[in-house]
């Protein structure tokens, strides 16, 4: 590589406070250096090719590039996790892919970073090689919040259980979905309310099913909105996806890339005897999330 980079490495799902600190570190040390920001990483969480366990990740990797941006990287690698990979011991991972290919001018990684074949090497691994070529290495320690640990597992109980303000202090934002609005079955421009409707990519951690107060953010503006997750079972809709009723748009937004931040979990999902009755709930459900926002000014 040409170019001259502080390497951040890690996972990263959900990008919480834990990694906006490695993040930092990261672009305070590159702004010195006078040189780039990248982040490391794989393209698929390491325990489903280790163990074969599927895990639900907190963002989509385009959500999670976003994220990664925004917080003081300019560049992010991914690297494919595969079974040679897996079987890549951590001397070789070092000496073919962190030096042999990205030669970092400094890295930077979390205390319990491991790395190569089994999880031999460690944060303090890293240190030692690194120092044997003359590269600079941060490891930084666990950001607590009231006393715990931030991680992404905290995160995604967390999500599971409709905690979404919880996980929203864990993270340092609100949790994004993001995707191009499709064609629905325009059920709620029927009733008066339309929605966006976006489908949840495979692999992302599906929260607790139910009804959100949520931002919706698009061409440059941000809408207060109401959305539920889960799968429409007044209508015997199928699968799971989001709808969103934004509270003071009313255009046609099939197409759009639209952004949806969760702020607060106000019921779960349920079953409706009539389209009346559904109806009446989400204007309940509209004013409870109009009291979240306040008096919204656009």
């Amino acid at each position: 590589m040409t170019d001259h980079y502080v390497f951040a490495l890690g996972f990263f799902d959900g990008v919480h406070l834990g990694h906006k600190a490695l993040l930092k570190d990261a672009r305070q040390v590159a702004d010195k250096l006078g040189c780039k920001v990248a982040v490391l990483t794989f393209d698929t969480h390491p325990d489903e090719v280790i163990y074969g366990q599927r895990v639900g990740l907190i963002n989509t990797r385009r959500d999670q590039k976003t994220l990664l941006l925004q917080n003081g990287a300019d560049e992010v690698f991914y690297l494919r996790f595969d079974k040679t990979m897996m079987e890549l011991s951590y001397r070789d991972f070092l000496s073919e892919i962190l030096f042999g290919k990205y030669q970092p001018r400094h890295v930077v990684c979390g205390y319990d970073f491991h790395f190569g074949k089994g999880g031999e090497g460690t944060a303090e691994r890293l240190k030692e090689a690194c120092a044997g070529k003359n590269i600079g290495v941060s490891i930084i320690d666990a950001v607590r919040l009231n006393g715990e640990a931030v991680s992404s597992t905290k995160i995604r109980e967390l999500l599971m259980q409709g905690s979404v303000e919880k996980a929203n202090r864990l993270l340092g934002h609100e949790q994004l979905y993001s995707g191009t609005v499709e064609d629905g079955r325009k059920l709620g421009r029927t009733l008066g309310i339309p929605t966006a409707n976006l489908r949840f990519e495979d692999g992302v951690l599906l929260p607790k099913l139910g009804v959100y107060s949520c931002r919706v953010c698009f061409d440059g503006k941000t809408y207060p909105a109401v959305c539920n997750i889960g799968s429409k079972p007044t209508v015997e809709g199928k699968g799971v996806n989001l709808e969103a009723h934004l509270l003071d748009y009313d255009g046609n937004l099939y197409g759009k890339e639209i952004s949806v931040f969760l702020w607060r979990f106000l019921r779960p999902e349920e079953k409706f005897g009539s389209l009346e009755g559904l109806k009446e709930q989400i204007l309940c459900d509209e004013a409870n999330a109009r009291k979240d926002f306040g008096e919204y000014d656009g």
